[in-house]
């Protein structure tokens, strides 16, 4: 199936210092362009997949699992650790917790993590009754664009494939037991009011890792999309400025990747 608009990968090369950014659950790269863009911007190597059964139509999500997603954020990982020196990984939701899975199983050759808004449980009383509804039942409704930003859009399905939800709520779980594993620097950014993930995730996530250099940063104005709402800015500024603390020099110049 032909990619939506706007749903395409992106990549950049710039310096020795890599970034790799992962998308959300149903979501798909439009919702963190804005993010590998201005890093893109700094003089930083950027990666933002697109996961498989993302961008397309719900149907071929249907198809896919986390096996799926994970696999494709670890091989954009071990490209970028080729022509970079430190990498960082990055990522919104169910990107958070990807991101994090890297850091767990990939050690030194993650250099910092940044997650935004992330995921570490599929709540409510019908996350237990996925494993039997998702064989009488295709989809349920969907979670993208949860924004407070007026005009803004999340280019994400309308409805979530019951396989491929249990495939999250399988991975979360464990992930959550990898959590301890995870030692680099984070940075963890999380909004006020967020109607997709509840703040007990990230504090579950700040309680279970083995991280000693931990940042914790409250988005008071967005939703759960924050990188396309009103603290976009904020995001994108604190992160670039937690990559050059433990990258001494990314940002300085402000010079645009060729790429």
């Amino acid at each position: 199936m032909p990619v939506l608009p706007g749903a395409e990968p992106y990549r950049r090369q710039g310096g020795e210092v890599g970034v790799l950014l992962c998308h959300g659950f149903t979501g798909s790269p439009q919702s963190l362009r804005p993010w590998a863009e201005h890093h893109a911007a700094h003089g930083l190597t950027v990666s933002l997949p697109l996961l498989p059964g993302h961008g397309t139509r719900w149907e071929d999500m249907q198809l896919t699992g986390w096996q799926d997603w994970y696999a494709e954020v670890d091989r954009e990982l071990r490209v970028l650790t080729e022509s970079c020196s430190r990498v960082f990984v990055a990522g919104l939701s169910m990107g958070g917790a990807l991101a994090l899975r890297l850091a767990a199983r990939h050690g030194d050759r993650v250099a910092g993590v940044i997650v935004v808004n992330p995921a570490n449980k599929v709540h409510g009383l019908s996350a237990y009754a996925l494993p039997v509804a998702r064989h009488l039942v295709r989809t349920t409704r969907g979670i993208a664009s949860d924004i407070a930003k007026d005009g803004a859009t999340e280019l994400g399905y309308d409805r979530v494939p019951l396989h491929a939800a249990h495939s999250l709520r399988v991975f979360l779980r464990r992930l959550d037991g990898e959590l301890p594993q995870v030692t680099q620097p984070l940075l963890l950014l999380r909004s006020a009011r967020d109607h997709v993930v509840p703040a007990a995730d990230a504090a579950r996530v700040l309680s279970r890792v083995s991280s000693t250099d931990v940042t914790e940063s409250v988005l008071e104005h967005s939703y759960h999309v924050a990188t396309l709402d009103l603290d976009a800015d904020r995001i994108f500024e604190e992160s670039l400025a937690f990559v050059g603390r433990l990258a001494p020099g990314v940002g300085k110049e402000g010079t645009a990747a060729v790429g």
